[in-house]
């Protein structure tokens, strides 16, 4: 290898979900792709990951560590950054004409991997437009943030009305519902929801009794993020049916694959960006006995996949590409279209949340950070109202807006 590039982009949300993400995820649209060239004529492999996001940025310091050596040396390194470690694994693959997924030491067990689309916190109607646009693509699977500032049941309901019942719904509260008992009672209704799939992160991590207890009572599938920690005390207990597995490499992945595989446990990939990450996705999908369930790249909030040619998705999965490296080929025009300056960081503008309690009552909070701690920590307020929403007022400049949007900050209001 002779340099590494990295370049920074600000890619645009598709235009109904922009709104949502630009409130929960702006930093979703922060990409940065990694070119690594080398001293092969015409050889050069490719990475992408969100700095904002990601498990591991690719620093300085990974950058000078591989240059003038072998990529296939330091390939597996999950310490080199996730957009690296995917450029090296592109270029290895190209060298060689052989696609990421041979590169894995695991043989190849699918050719076609379930995907779904994601959704942020979104109202029921905006949802069900959103799944229409799933179905058209080719998805069968819908991964959505439930929390309490929207109705869930209302949610599903909606997103039921205008798909098929092969149509799959993952919920993930990320927590919100804090203890079994008040978890059970919201999981329970759902169960009567044919296309409500799992359950993803009901209770708090840790609570490895309340997990317990609540996959006692429910009939779907308990999810939680693999933790290297608690995964024995999860096997011992037998207190969830399976994973999602983020936040590591390839080595890490693959060591969280196959610790799930030998309990028999499914997983889910979550690995967030746009087109090489989503192929980067599929690869490690190809080989992982027990990745199973929808994987989650959030391909479908991007208005720019960054690639020359779409991943192919149809009946709900998602073709492995079979060309050398990731297989697919970055729109190299794209990286002028929307290049930002290194380090660039969106800087949403001062939002009033009005998180309606579906009682006649309305609290206002200066941002979802806010409003996020205050439901999940402090655990004043129900956790799943019936007939809640959520909305948002802009900032219009008035000394009205200031003086509240200020008191907010200092502490929610009640309206």
């Amino acid at each position: 290898m002779t340099a590494v590039e990295r370049i920074t982009l600000h890619v645009p949300f598709r235009e109904r979900s922009r709104p949502w993400n630009d409130i929960l995820v702006s930093e979703f649209g922060v990409v940065e792709v990694v070119r690594v060239r080398t001293n092969s004529p015409g050889l050069v492999g490719y990475g992408e990951s969100l700095p904002h996001y990601t498990w591991a940025r690719t620093t300085d310091e990974s950058a000078a560590r591989v240059v003038e050596r072998h990529p296939a040396e330091l390939m597996a390194d999950d310490s080199l950054g996730a957009g690296l470690q995917m450029a090296l694994y592109d270029v290895v693959g190209r060298a060689l004409g052989m696609p990421v997924h041979r590169l894995l030491g695991q043989p190849m067990v699918r050719q076609w991997c379930p995907l779904a689309w994601w959704s942020t916190k979104m109202p029921p109607s905006v949802l069900a437009q959103e799944a229409e646009d799933a179905l058209a693509e080719g998805y069968l699977a819908h991964k959505l943030k439930a929390r309490p500032w929207f109705d869930v049941h209302e949610q599903v309901a909606a997103l039921s009305a205008v798909t098929p019942e092969t149509y799959v719904l993952d919920l993930d509260w990320n927590g919100m519902l804090r203890t079994p008992g008040e978890a059970i009672e919201v999981l329970r209704e759902l169960d009567r929801q044919p296309r409500v799939g799992m359950y993803e992160s009901p209770v708090l991590q840790s609570d490895v009794a309340g997990q317990k207890a609540v996959r006692a009572r429910v009939n779907r599938p308990v999810a939680e993020h693999y933790n290297k920690a608690l995964f024995p005390v999860w096997m011992r207990e037998d207190a969830v049916d399976g994973f999602v597995s983020c936040n590591a490499g390839v080595a890490g992945t693959l060591a969280q694959g196959l610790q799930a595989a030998a309990f028999n446990k499914d997983l889910f990939l979550q690995i967030v960006g746009p087109g090489l990450t989503t192929a980067w996705t599929l690869h490690l999908g190809a080989v992982l006995t027990h990745a199973r369930w929808p994987a989650v790249t959030c391909l479908n909030v991007y208005a720019d996949d960054l690639i020359t040619e779409p991943i192919e998705i149809r009946g709900g999965y998602a073709r492995v590409p079979e060309g050398p490296g990731l297989g697919v080929t970055l729109d190299e025009d794209a990286l002028e279209r929307w290049r930002v300056p290194d380090g660039f960081t969106p800087t949403p503008p001062r939002r009033l949340l009005g998180f309606h309690l579906g009682d006649g009552r309305v609290r206002r909070y200066a941002g979802i950070k806010q409003l996020f701690e205050e439901c999940r920590y402090v655990g004043n307020l129900p956790v799943q109202p019936r007939g809640a929403s959520l909305d948002v007022r802009e900032d219009d400049g008035t000394a009205e807006f200031d003086a509240l949007y200020r008191q907010a900050e200092r502490a929610p209001v009640w309206e």
